[in-house]
Protein backbone atom coordinates (compact mmCIF):
# COMPACT_ATOMS: atom_id res chain seq x y z
CA UNK A 1 0.00 0.00 0.00
CA UNK A 2 1.42 3.37 -0.97
CA UNK A 3 1.74 6.20 1.52
CA UNK A 4 -1.36 8.37 1.71
CA UNK A 5 -0.26 11.99 1.75
CA UNK A 6 -2.96 14.66 1.88
CA UNK A 7 -1.88 18.31 1.60
CA UNK A 8 1.67 17.44 2.62
CA UNK A 9 0.59 15.74 5.86
CA UNK A 10 1.80 12.15 6.27
CA UNK A 11 -1.36 10.76 7.83
CA UNK A 12 -0.26 7.14 7.89
CA UNK A 13 2.84 7.82 10.03
CA UNK A 14 0.68 9.78 12.46
CA UNK A 15 -1.77 6.86 12.64
CA UNK A 16 1.11 4.46 13.33
CA UNK A 17 2.42 6.70 16.12
CA UNK A 18 -1.00 7.43 17.65
CA UNK A 19 -1.33 6.40 21.30
CA UNK A 20 -5.14 6.30 21.31
CA UNK A 21 -5.54 2.75 20.04
CA UNK A 22 -8.71 0.70 20.40
CA UNK A 23 -8.10 -2.11 22.92
CA UNK A 24 -9.88 -4.70 20.78
CA UNK A 25 -7.77 -3.82 17.73
CA UNK A 26 -4.54 -3.91 19.79
CA UNK A 27 -5.52 -7.34 21.11
CA UNK A 28 -6.28 -8.59 17.61
CA UNK A 29 -2.95 -7.22 16.29
CA UNK A 30 -1.02 -8.90 19.11
CA UNK A 31 -2.77 -12.22 18.50
CA UNK A 32 -2.01 -11.93 14.79
CA UNK A 33 1.69 -11.24 15.50
CA UNK A 34 1.92 -14.14 17.98
CA UNK A 35 0.28 -16.53 15.56
CA UNK A 36 2.32 -15.21 12.63
CA UNK A 37 -0.87 -14.46 10.71
CA UNK A 38 -1.14 -11.51 8.32
CA UNK A 39 -4.84 -11.89 7.51
CA UNK A 40 -7.82 -12.30 9.89
CA UNK A 41 -11.42 -13.35 9.05
CA UNK A 42 -11.31 -13.90 5.27
CA UNK A 43 -9.45 -10.71 4.31
CA UNK A 44 -11.69 -8.51 6.50
CA UNK A 45 -8.85 -7.52 8.84
CA UNK A 46 -5.17 -7.50 7.96
CA UNK A 47 -1.98 -5.89 9.23
CA UNK A 48 0.18 -4.05 6.68
CA UNK A 49 3.30 -1.99 7.47
CA UNK A 50 2.19 -1.34 11.05
CA UNK A 51 -1.37 -0.37 10.09
CA UNK A 52 -4.57 -2.30 10.63
CA UNK A 53 -6.67 -2.50 7.47
CA UNK A 54 -10.36 -3.32 7.50
CA UNK A 55 -11.47 -4.45 4.05
CA UNK A 56 -8.50 -2.61 2.53
CA UNK A 57 -9.20 0.66 4.35
CA UNK A 58 -6.94 2.08 7.06
CA UNK A 59 -8.47 1.58 10.50
CA UNK A 60 -8.34 4.88 12.43
CA UNK A 61 -7.48 4.76 16.13
CA UNK A 62 -9.65 6.50 18.73
CA UNK A 63 -7.75 9.76 18.29
CA UNK A 64 -10.46 12.41 17.90
CA UNK A 65 -8.02 15.08 16.71
CA UNK A 66 -6.64 12.82 14.01
CA UNK A 67 -10.11 11.72 12.88
CA UNK A 68 -11.32 15.33 12.75
CA UNK A 69 -8.21 16.34 10.80
CA UNK A 70 -8.87 13.64 8.19
CA UNK A 71 -12.48 14.78 7.80
CA UNK A 72 -11.32 18.41 7.62
CA UNK A 73 -8.70 17.64 4.97
CA UNK A 74 -11.27 15.89 2.77
CA UNK A 75 -13.99 18.45 3.48
CA UNK A 76 -11.96 21.62 2.97
CA UNK A 77 -10.26 20.57 -0.29
CA UNK A 78 -10.82 23.18 -3.03
CA UNK A 79 -11.77 20.56 -5.63
CA UNK A 80 -13.96 18.08 -3.70
CA UNK A 81 -14.80 20.00 -0.54
CA UNK A 82 -18.14 21.20 0.86
CA UNK A 83 -20.12 18.48 -0.92
CA UNK A 84 -22.48 17.59 1.91
CA UNK A 85 -22.68 14.79 4.43
CA UNK A 86 -23.09 11.76 2.15
CA UNK A 87 -20.44 12.71 -0.39
CA UNK A 88 -17.99 13.51 2.41
CA UNK A 89 -18.67 10.15 4.07
CA UNK A 90 -17.99 8.39 0.78
CA UNK A 91 -14.74 10.32 0.24
CA UNK A 92 -13.43 9.58 3.74
CA UNK A 93 -14.44 5.92 3.57
CA UNK A 94 -12.55 5.35 0.32
CA UNK A 95 -9.32 5.19 2.36
CA UNK A 96 -10.23 5.17 6.07
CA UNK A 97 -12.61 3.33 8.38
CA UNK A 98 -13.67 3.69 12.02
CA UNK A 99 -16.83 3.10 13.99
CA UNK A 100 -19.49 5.76 13.43
CA UNK A 101 -17.54 7.54 10.67
CA UNK A 102 -20.77 8.85 9.12
CA UNK A 103 -21.87 10.36 12.45
CA UNK A 104 -18.60 12.27 12.82
CA UNK A 105 -18.72 13.48 9.21
CA UNK A 106 -22.34 14.62 9.72
CA UNK A 107 -21.39 16.60 12.83
CA UNK A 108 -18.49 18.23 10.99
CA UNK A 109 -20.63 19.17 7.97
CA UNK A 110 -23.44 20.51 10.21
CA UNK A 111 -20.86 22.72 11.94
CA UNK A 112 -19.46 24.10 8.68
CA UNK A 113 -20.68 27.65 8.10
CA UNK A 114 -20.10 27.53 4.33
CA UNK A 115 -22.10 24.30 3.98
CA UNK A 116 -25.01 25.68 5.98
CA UNK A 117 -25.10 28.92 3.98
CA UNK A 118 -25.01 27.13 0.62
CA UNK A 119 -27.51 24.41 1.46
CA UNK A 120 -30.26 23.92 -1.11
CA UNK A 121 -33.73 25.09 -0.13
CA UNK A 122 -36.12 22.14 -0.24
CA UNK A 123 -39.34 24.14 0.08
CA UNK A 124 -41.43 25.22 -2.89
CA UNK A 125 -41.53 28.97 -3.65
CA UNK A 126 -44.21 30.77 -1.68
CA UNK A 127 -45.85 32.34 -4.72
CA UNK A 128 -46.95 35.90 -5.34
CA UNK A 129 -48.59 37.87 -2.59
CA UNK A 130 -52.11 38.91 -3.44
CA UNK A 131 -53.67 41.90 -1.68
CA UNK A 132 -57.06 41.49 -0.06
CA UNK A 133 -59.96 42.78 -2.09
CA UNK A 134 -61.44 46.12 -1.03
CA UNK A 135 -64.86 45.57 0.50
CA UNK A 136 -67.69 47.79 -0.71
CA UNK A 137 -70.64 47.03 1.56
CA UNK A 138 -71.03 45.77 5.14
CA UNK A 139 -71.82 42.12 5.86
CA UNK A 140 -70.64 40.93 2.44
CA UNK A 141 -67.65 39.16 4.07
CA UNK A 142 -67.95 37.74 7.57
CA UNK A 143 -66.04 35.44 9.87
CA UNK A 144 -67.62 33.09 12.40
CA UNK A 145 -66.25 31.19 15.37
CA UNK A 146 -67.57 29.32 18.40
CA UNK A 147 -66.64 29.86 22.03
CA UNK A 148 -67.42 26.51 23.59
CA UNK A 149 -67.42 24.61 26.91
CA UNK A 150 -68.71 27.55 28.89
CA UNK A 151 -70.58 27.10 32.17
CA UNK A 152 -74.32 26.60 31.66
CA UNK A 153 -76.23 29.92 31.68
CA UNK A 154 -79.93 30.04 30.85
CA UNK A 155 -79.57 26.63 29.17
CA UNK A 156 -76.72 27.83 26.85
CA UNK A 157 -73.14 26.63 27.06
CA UNK A 158 -71.50 28.18 23.95
CA UNK A 159 -71.50 31.41 21.93
CA UNK A 160 -71.39 31.90 18.16
CA UNK A 161 -69.31 34.98 17.32
CA UNK A 162 -69.97 36.58 13.92
CA UNK A 163 -67.75 39.50 12.77
CA UNK A 164 -68.16 41.77 9.75
CA UNK A 165 -64.79 42.29 8.01
CA UNK A 166 -65.52 45.83 6.82
CA UNK A 167 -67.06 47.48 9.91
CA UNK A 168 -65.77 45.05 12.58
CA UNK A 169 -69.25 44.89 14.06
CA UNK A 170 -69.64 41.79 16.21
CA UNK A 171 -72.74 39.74 17.01
CA UNK A 172 -72.68 37.24 19.91
CA UNK A 173 -75.34 34.54 19.57
CA UNK A 174 -75.86 32.11 22.48
CA UNK A 175 -76.10 28.45 21.43
CA UNK A 176 -76.33 24.99 22.97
Amino acid sequence: MSEVVIKGVDILNRIRKSEAKDNEVIKAMEEMKQAGVKVLRDEEWREHEGLMLKEGKVYMPKDEKLRTEIVRLYHDMPVEGHRGQWKMTELVMRNFWWLRVSREVKQYVEGCDACQRNKNCTQAPAGKLMPNSILEKPWSHISANFIMKLPLAQEYNSILVVVDRLTKIVHFIPTM
